[in-house]
């Protein structure tokens, strides 16, 4: 049997959505600014990843203020419960059809390891990307900030590096959210904010 619940409330599946077809389509521009395919040229490019950059700056400033106010900044807070049982759980019980072994609810809507991979892109994928990515926006300013050491060829490799990171990160989540009762039940729940979970 299982129960329907109220899980994600609509600023979060907003949110959620946006940030995902911001960091997306950075990537898509990243990679033409790279060479690697052309579809805006260049320029174009440079400036359609600048300005989604500074769109998501916004639309993380605006998370952050929510999730604060709201108290749902205490769903993100890293735990060690049951983290070997869901490590286990995705490794091996997931292809036996083994139990979940972490039940979703509306105070508990991340399981431990995603607590955990969330507390990596916070504290060590973001700022990489942020911080090299500021840098390399603000290139032409490094002199009048004494930054004359730094290299702007290893700013250009730590922000690749983060992206890099960044897309193993999307496609680890993208797979996980197959996961659910149907292949696509996690999709749907960030899609309506009600989740199927068994009693």
């Amino acid at each position: 049997m299982a129960e329907r619940i109220y899980v994600f409330k609509r600023f979060e599946r907003f949110w959620h959505w946006s940030q995902a077809g911001l960091i997306m389509f950075l990537m898509l521009t990243a990679f033409d600014i790279h060479g690697t395919y052309t579809i805006f040229g260049f320029e174009k490019a440079v400036n359609y990843h600048t300005m989604a950059a500074w769109s998501l700056v916004g639309l993380w400033v605006f998370a952050i203020f929510w999730h604060f106010t709201t108290g749902e900044w205490k769903q993100y807070i890293p735990t060690t419960e049951k983290v070997v049982a869901m490590a286990r759980y995705y490794l091996f019980g997931i292809f036996r059809n083994a139990p979940h072994p972490f039940r979703l609810t509306q105070l508990r809507k991340h399981n431990p390891l995603q607590r955990l991979a969330y507390l990596g892109v916070l504290l060590f994928i973001g700022p990489l990307i942020w911080i090299s990515g500021w840098l390399y926006l603000f290139y032409a300013d490094w002199p009048a900030w004494g930054l004359t050491g730094l290299q702007l060829e290893w700013v250009a490799t730590g922000h690749t590096i983060g992206a890099f990171l960044m897309l193993a990160f999307l496609i680890a989540h993208v797979y996980l959210t197959t996961a659910g009762h149907t292949p696509l039940a996690h999709i749907k729940a960030m899609v309506t904010g009600w989740e199927e979970v068994d009693d």
